[in-house]
């Protein structure tokens, strides 16, 4: 009340009067405001939690209704074609947690850059490119006379992207046609030897499809040498694309096998269509949509993105090139590699800052901006993390829920609600295998350092580390495993291409392509 009263005394206090107030007083309102800022964001998040759980179980609770009321209905000569339920009431029975559920809310980031603080941050990061971008014209202009920034590294990384886009048209053509059909076959009726025939066409395709997105990608990227970027293209659309065909399968066949006869079961082809490209990983026949596009939103993440990429390559080009490229010309120590290792830790942990911004903030807002795709949290507040169990659970949410939906709770109904610890497992296995295949994948060799950091260190971290664990002090170990995690995976993946450069195999041979070339290189 004494606040309010002051803001209105000084209202009413004609212009040029100056208020009689106690030195600092204004200045300890300025102070509070950030803080009544954050307090408010806080309270907001803890109302958007609450409004989230109990509308997952309100919405359960009325599908459960609507079904139970459409079974009662008395049938009739002529009933019409009775509409499938939601595949939420169906597929609740095969899981034993609970379900994502889609709510209108922006990514974090978003309202974090309405605090004044978090933008100066942000505006840290610009300064830094600029300097990079400075320093590389000082450099050309000292050795060569001249100010031209050179995009070689950008050029040669992106070589050959046409092909690649050329090669992702059958992939989505194949995961757009493929399972739905299946769907559609599945869902006929079952009387006859009809419903048995296109049970046995809809798995044939289901292998087609699957050979596809497994097969082609992987013969264009060899057989055509493309370099990495191009090959980013081809495995994340590969992986992401058969995630959401599973989901897909995943989510309609449950109301297809407990649908009665004459019921439509199976999803619209504009659902299945919007799912393909909406930023999620969970099928459902509707998600929360926003009123309109933000175009202007739209163009500023499309740019950001676009300055991550640069950004990258400018750290690559002036920390990591440098440093690695003739690693291989000196003697092997272990001095040296622990030099190695601690030199690329501040290389390492800017690529993962801005894998995350540019991929998970600014390229999935843009697609959610221009589909109206409402849910927005790609990703928690991963940086606060106190144990690894929380990091991985909110680094990012896109893939955590997929993996939390189909291998977790479905490991559960497969085994037992007891088995929690093999599921966890499994989570770790899947995730594990698929991250060191996209390493694979994109470098062209088997090296797998991802592999054993992800699965060995990053489960018996997750396992030790548990959420029982808070405080400032286990943030700062996490920020600490995270830098040297990171120097470790571009240190060791950075001397493998170019020891295979430096030396390259006389005769391909298998051994010779999953042995580490950079044990053994010295020129």
């Amino acid at each position: 009340m004494e606040a309010r009263e002051a803001r209105l005394r000084r209202r009413e206090r004609p212009e040029g009067e100056k208020e009689d107030t106690p030195s600092g007083e204004g200045d300890t309102e300025q102070h509070r405001a950030p803080d009544l800022v954050q307090w408010t964001r806080h309270m907001e998040a803890v109302k958007t939690q609450l409004l989230e759980g109990a509308q997952g179980q309100l919405m359960e609770l009325l599908n459960q209704a609507v079904w139970e009321a459409v079974q009662s209905y008395p049938p009739q000569s002529k009933a019409l074609p009775s509409i499938c339920p939601d595949s939420l009431s169906k597929t609740r029975k095969l899981s034993l947690g609970k379900r994502k559920v889609f709510i209108i809310r922006k990514s974090l980031l978003d309202e974090l850059m309405e605090i004044q603080h978090f933008c100066t941050i942000y505006h840290m990061f610009i300064a830094g490119l600029c300097v990079f971008i400075i320093s590389t014209l000082a450099i050309d202009f000292i050795d060569e006379g001249r100010l031209v920034l050179e995009f070689d590294l950008l050029i040669f990384s992106f070589g050959q992207l046409p092909l690649a886009l050329v090669t992702w048209v059958p992939m989505f053509l194949s995961t757009l046609l493929a399972p739905y059909q299946a769907i559609r076959l599945w869902a006929r009726p079952r009387a006859g030897g009809a419903w048995t025939l296109g049970v046995g066409l809809g798995c044939a395709l289901l292998a087609v499809h699957a050979a596809v997105l497994g097969a082609l990608p992987v013969h264009v990227a060899v057989e055509h040498e493309l370099p990495p970027a191009s090959r980013c293209v081809l495995v994340f659309e590969q992986v992401r694309l058969l995630m959401k065909s599973y989901s897909f399968l995943r989510e309609a066949v449950p109301g297809i096998l407990h649908a009665r006869d004459g019921e439509i079961c199976a999803p619209s082809f504009s659902s299945y269509l919007y799912f393909l490209f909406c930023p999620t990983l969970i099928y459902r026949d509707t998600y929360p949509r926003t009123p309109h596009v933000r175009w202007n939103y739209v163009a500023k993440n499309f740019a950001q993105a676009l300055g991550c990429v640069l950004y990258a390559c400018f750290i690559l080009g002036r920390l990591c090139v440098p440093a690695f490229a003739n690693m291989s010309r000196e003697p092997f120590s272990t001095r040296a590699l622990l030099l190695s290792i601690l030199h690329a830790t501040l290389p390492g942990i800017f690529m993962l800052l801005l894998i995350f911004f540019a991929f998970l903030h600014c390229w999935l807002n843009a697609f959610a901006e221009m589909l109206r795709f409402g849910d927005r949290m790609f990703y928690r507040d991963w940086w606060n993390s106190t144990s690894f169990s929380n990091y991985y659970r909110t680094w990012n949410v896109v893939v955590h829920d997929w993996l939390y939906s189909y291998v977790y709770q479905d490991g559960l109904w497969l085994f037992g609600g007891q088995a929690r610890g093999s599921a966890m497992l499994g989570v770790f296995l899947v995730s594990a295998v698929v991250h060191e295949y996209i390493f694979c994948f994109v470098l062209g060799f088997f090296y797998p350092v991802m592999l054993i950091l992800f699965f060995v260190i990053g489960g018996l971290l997750n396992f030790a580390m548990h959420d029982r664990h808070t405080g400032p002090a286990w943030n700062v170990l996490i920020w600490t495993m995270l830098f040297l995690g990171q120097g470790i995976l571009v240190s060791l993946y950075c001397q493998e291409w170019y020891a295979r450069r430096h030396c390259p195999l006389p005769q391909t041979t298998f051994w010779g392509l999953v042995t580490p070339r950079s044990w053994s290189c010295r020129i």
